[in-house]
């Protein structure tokens, strides 16, 4: 397994600068972490224009938010039961992680819930 040390964001247009291939849009999602490219399924009740529901992209964004929540939860755990088996920075850190997590999930929330109460009262 290799894994890749630099970062490099995928072009979709020949306006933007970098040195990797152009990819057509809604072609490419995202690269994991061995380097593989995955492609999306395509939604097809929606439409072909569409690669996923939105509810599919917060419901993942939540998962994400639990999943730092709930390793931290464990590594703090761990930390007081066998304080010699866990370095003090590692908790440190997954509760900083889980705290930026969850603040801007709350902050998206708080964005959305403002747009939506916008768009209800203007109409």
């Amino acid at each position: 397994m290799e894994i890749q040390s630099t970062f490099e964001m995928l072009r979709t247009d020949p306006a933007h600068i970098g040195s990797s291939a152009i990819q057509p849009v809604g072609k490419v999602t995202r690269v994991d972490n061995v380097g593989e490219i995955e492609t999306p399924k395509k939604n097809k009740s929606i439409g072909d224009s569409v690669e996923r529901p939105f509810s599919s992209y917060l419901s993942e964004a939540l998962q994400y938010v639990n999943g730092k929540q709930n390793a931290s939860s464990d590594i703090a755990e761990k930390f007081i039961v066998d304080p010699e088996s866990v370095n003090v920075h590692e908790v440190t850190t997954a509760m900083a992680e889980a705290s930026l997590s969850l603040s801007l999930a709350q902050k998206v929330i708080d964005g959305m819930l403002k747009d939506w109460n916008e768009i209800t009262i203007t109409r």
